[in-house]
């Protein structure tokens, strides 16, 4: 690779952290929120040091070191190797290139993520439907062993859509980024009554707690009977256990 590669795919990388970071949101398909101003320093060092390297390379080339930096034999020692090629498309993917989100088809890889283990639960408010992360309803259904005021009632829950359930159920869906995509994690709740959507289709649940086992166990279904499933937009940050947007203060 010629030595004024180097600076162009430092540029490259550079102007594409930019990109992503400021001027979309799909640096929310690699890495989770807080990390965004890492990747707008990350992207502007890199951009920085491309431009200094190309006005180095500039002034080296008009000076009068063209021949030792050949080494008088009218070869050039300083090349990068071939596989520096590979940069390139790293580089042009995060200017040109939107990665899919991640969605049903790795939700359906893995088991559901395991919720943090709780002993004290505030009791649900008097509204209805109670709106609810999905994090929160597996935690009440299989750890609330003392008020388990959750059955009965009328919950409000939104994901996307994972089908192949058995018996024509399928489950709604989050996926949480810990740090970055490589950690994605999944955190379902298995969803009766209603046939499934497209794969990946966000939606609006309302519906009350599949009966089975007992509350307050592991015996208990992570499971909704849907009255009504309603479709939504996908949210800014899809990557995020949150209430449904109607919900939220």
């Amino acid at each position: 690779m010629k030595r004024f590669l180097q600076p162009v795919l430092l540029v490259l990388c550079g102007l594409g952290l930019l990109h992503v970071s400021l001027f979309t949101d799909l640096y929310l398909r690699y890495v989770k929120e807080g990390m965004r101003p890492l990747l707008i320093a990350s992207g502007a060092v890199l951009l920085l040091l491309g431009l200094a390297s190309a006005m180095l390379d500039k002034g080296q080339h008009e000076g009068p070191h063209d021949e030792e930096e050949h080494g008088g034999h009218g070869h050039n020692h300083s090349a990068m190797p071939r596989v520096a090629w590979l940069l390139l498309l790293p580089a042009l993917s995060l200017l040109c290139y939107a990665p899919p989100a991640l969605g049903a088809y790795t939700a359906s890889r893995q088991p559901p993520k395991a919720v943090p283990e709780e002993s004290d639960f505030d009791p649900l408010p008097a509204t209805s439907p109670v709106p609810m992360t999905l994090s929160d309803f597996t935690s009440r259904v299989q750890q609330d062993r003392e008020d388990q005021d959750i059955k009965g009632r009328s919950i409000l829950m939104t994901g996307f859509v994972t089908p192949g359930g058995p018996g024509g159920s399928w489950d709604l869906t989050r996926v949480i980024l810990n740090c970055c995509a490589a950690d994605a994690q999944s955190v379902k709740v298995r969803i009766y009554g209603d046939p499934a959507l497209p794969a990946n289709t966000w939606v609006t649940v309302t519906g009350t707690w599949h009966p089975g086992g007992k509350l307050g166990t592991r015996s208990a279904p992570v499971a909704l009977d849907a009255r009504r499933v309603e479709k939504v937009d996908r949210p800014w940050n899809a990557y995020q256990d949150s209430l449904p947007p109607e919900a939220r203060p």
